[in-house]
């Protein structure tokens, strides 16, 4: 999973309490921010795309203005999820619908799901076993 927007600043950045919460996960996690080479003791990345491994799902804190751009380098990586909790779409007005527009349009292109924006998350519940 990929925090892209990780950071070292409490509180004022969700970029941090979404990894500082995520720290416990038990998969790899790869914090992803173009100004930092460590995000809370993990290596960090400047693009999702400068990650070695696969990344199945991203989870996206940058402001609105840059999810366009994140969101094809997650289409480009092969991320198959992306939750993005920024919010500035179109809860804002028609600018705003037209960046969400264009990032269902970029999502849509490269087959990634999107969660969000303006979401804080998502619950997977697996199937009853039988």
């Amino acid at each position: 999973m990929a925090i892209i927007g990780a950071s070292d600043d409490p509180p004022t950045k969700m970029g941090y309490a979404v990894m500082h919460n995520l720290l416990h996960f038990p998969g790899q996690l790869y914090p992803v921010n173009n100004k930092r080479d460590t995000i809370q003791g993990l290596k960090a990345y400047q693009t999702i795309k400068d990650i070695p491994s696969p990344v199945d799902m991203a989870v996206i804190t940058v402001p609105a203005m840059y999810v366009p751009q994140v969101v094809e380098e997650c289409g480009e990586k092969g991320v198959n999820v992306a939750v993005v909790i920024t919010a500035g779409f179109k809860e804002m007005g028609e600018d705003g619908k037209a960046l969400e527009e264009r990032i269902v349009a970029i999502a849509n292109k490269y087959g990634t799901r999107i969660v969000g924006p303006n979401c804080l998350g998502g619950l997977i519940v697996p199937p009853p076993r039988s």
